[in-house]
């Protein structure tokens, strides 16, 4: 759960930045978070949830 609230946060931090500096319109925005939602309910949605949950697990696992 601490995940998909964190990539939540993350990917609504990126879509401000990118509505106000990489001029991207909130038209074009709402559009993407519909397709989110659609994509969250398809078939695709356990893949990609699964795929996400491990790269976010390789990147916790580096150490420096």
């Amino acid at each position: 759960m601490a995940l998909s609230i964190s990539a939540v946060v993350l990917l609504a931090i990126i879509v401000f930045i990118l509505i106000k500096k990489s001029g991207l319109k909130a038209p074009h925005a709402i559009v993407c978070v519909l397709f989110g939602f659609y994509l969250a309910s398809s078939t695709m949605a356990p893949t990609i949830n699964e795929v996400t949950t491990n790269i976010a697990d390789m990147v916790g696992g580096i150490k420096f």
